[in-house]
């Protein structure tokens, strides 16, 4: 059997029982496994097997529920309140390009970031400490393309799943502390030379 194409979207069949079915691996998958299809930067379509109507968006509003229902906020309310308002008014028709062209620039922004980091030579990388902090931007960096999560969460929702997970707001603590002592550190450095 011939390996499947990864720039091809993933076809999944959806039954009238309503199991999803992958033609690729031809086995039955859930809404996880979809997720981490995407994740892995995969596409993939889903259509009804009986009328063959594409139901790609459904599902993934439905991904993108179930995580904001598990507390994984990404979309603040904000965000959420002004895309329910376009739906009744003349932005309806903007809203779409405005936010696809908005993710590619972040995607795009995020790709430059990670190459500058590694292949453009810096005056200040030799600099004892540099690497600590090169280190952590790309940490950084990697936390912010692998889900958006708490980063993109604020005000009194953010401070509510931090209290509902006190060991998550404890990492992120540590790990502010940490940079701020590093950047602390790397500032010592600077003035010094």
């Amino acid at each position: 059997m011939a390996e499947p194409d990864p720039k091809s979207p993933l076809l999944i069949k959806r039954y009238a029982s309503r199991r999803l079915y992958n033609t690729e691996t031809s086995d039955y998958v859930t809404l996880e496994d979809i997720a981490g299809f995407i994740r892995s930067g995969r596409q993939v379509k889903i259509v009804d097997l009986k009328s063959g109507d594409d139901l790609t968006r459904q599902y993934l509003l439905q991904i993108i529920a179930e995580h904001e229902g598990r507390g994984e906020n990404v979309l603040p309310i904000d965000v959420l309140t002004d895309l329910v308002r376009s739906y009744t008014t003349q932005a309806q028709s903007v809203v779409p390009q405005f936010l696809a062209a908005s993710f590619e620039m972040l995607r795009e922004g995020q790709s430059k970031m990670m190459e500058n980091l590694a292949t453009f030579p810096n005056p200040m990388s030799s600099m004892p400490g540099f690497e600590a902090l090169q280190r952590q931007q790309r940490l950084f960096l990697k936390a912010m393309a692998a889900g958006w999560g708490a980063a993109g969460s604020s005000g009194p929702e953010a401070e509510d799943d931090d209290a509902a997970n006190p060991r998550r707001a404890r990492k992120g603590e540590e790990d502010m502390d940490e940079i701020r002592k590093q950047l602390a550190e790397l500032q010592k450095r600077i003035s010094r030379l």
